[in-house]
């Protein structure tokens, strides 16, 4: 008797067209049968399913006077946040039964490149090229006031992301490090208490893991790198409240990629990391059966060629599991995977 063993494969559900120019960013909403685009044409574009089909429902304009970089639902799905180039971030929701801008958070310098909500949904927070980094609170119906301005990066910060349960703050940058911040409840100052070095070069994004106690990071130096928080403990094991934490690279997936790793998406329901890159590849990692806690192992189990004409620039897994990505391009285009493992 012959066994074929059949291997995970990414397959084409669909490639999207609409926007003029670089796509930039997609952000599926919290239910996952929605999802958002943005790109160099200045545009909003909101997406879900007609039968099989998935076409735009809804474009947004004037909320931005030049490239959108970045767009991400809140928790709860119903605002949108939109960085762009012109400096501002905007916030948009349905209340009057259509999509509008009804807030424009102004104070970074130049380019937003990042924005990102908390588990919470309370804060929201951002980074640029001005190096800095800005925590926002929601203080009331459309009203959002600056918690915070971190300015311990000394160049581009790229990405922001949030722990998945706690008011915990990761940002990337070209400083070729990745910084971690919380507030303190003592004084309600926000400070970064951990900086991760190992990358050699830009650090484009980074992702949590469901429990938020490891990191995986992605670099212009053609690797994806896997961080784990250590929680300081006293000689009977118990764990030290008033001590930070120490986040230590625990795994280096190198060799992979051959050009510079844009973006990361690490699935919660299945641990799968997947990863977008310069070479116009999407790369799907997964961790070994039996994986040191300590020192990890990553497996390279789908490798789709020519996944876009040009860069790939962001990947996301569907929120609810179904095993779906979303990928768009340098080529101006969208394209909705289904990955499956057997």
């Amino acid at each position: 008797m012959i066994y074929v063993t059949k291997m995970p494969k990414l397959d084409l559900e669909q490639t999207l067209t609409g926007h003029k120019g670089i796509v930039w960013h997609v952000s599926w909403h919290p239910q996952g049968k929605m999802f958002a685009s943005c790109g160099e044409d200045k545009t909003i574009k909101l997406w879900s399913k007609e039968g099989q089909e998935w076409a735009i429902k809804t474009v947004l304009v004037d909320g931005h006077k030049r490239t959108i970089r970045q767009i991400e639902w809140s928790p709860c799905g119903n605002y949108l946040a939109s960085a762009s180039f012109d400096a501002t971030t905007a916030i948009w929701d349905k209340k009057s039964g259509q999509f509008e801008c009804n807030a424009t958070l102004e104070g970074h310098e130049n380019e937003v490149k990042g924005v990102a909500w908390s588990p919470s949904g309370q804060l929201l927070a951002t980074c640029g090229r001005d190096k800095s980094v800005w925590v926002w609170e929601v203080a009331g119906d459309d009203e959002y006031e600056c918690e915070a301005v971190l300015n311990v990066h000394n160049q581009d910060v790229k990405k922001v992301a949030w722990h998945p349960s706690l008011d915990i703050l990761a940002s990337a940058s070209y400083d070729n490090t990745v910084k971690i911040y919380k507030e303190d409840p003592a004084d309600n100052d926000w400070s970064c208490f951990a900086t991760l070095q190992s990358h050699e070069s830009t650090v484009w994004s980074l992702a949590f893991d469901k429990t938020g106690e490891r990191l995986a990071t992605c670099s212009d130096d053609k690797t994806v790198k896997i961080w784990k928080e250590y929680k300081p403990n006293n000689q009977e094991g118990v764990i030290v409240a008033d001590k930070e934490s120490v986040w230590k690279c625990i795994c280096t997936l190198s060799g992979f990629h051959t050009r510079c790793v844009y973006d990361i998406s690490w699935c919660h329901n299945t641990g799968l990391l997947a990863t977008a890159c310069g070479d116009d590849i999407i790369r799907i990692f997964k961790e070994s059966d039996d994986s040191d806690p300590n020192a990890p192992t990553f497996e390279l189990v789908c490798t789709k060629l020519d996944a876009h004409s040009q860069d790939v620039n962001c990947v996301t897994w569907n929120p609810t599991g179904n095993q779906e990505i979303l990928s768009c391009s340098d080529d101006g285009e969208i394209r909705i995977w289904s990955f499956s493992s057997d």
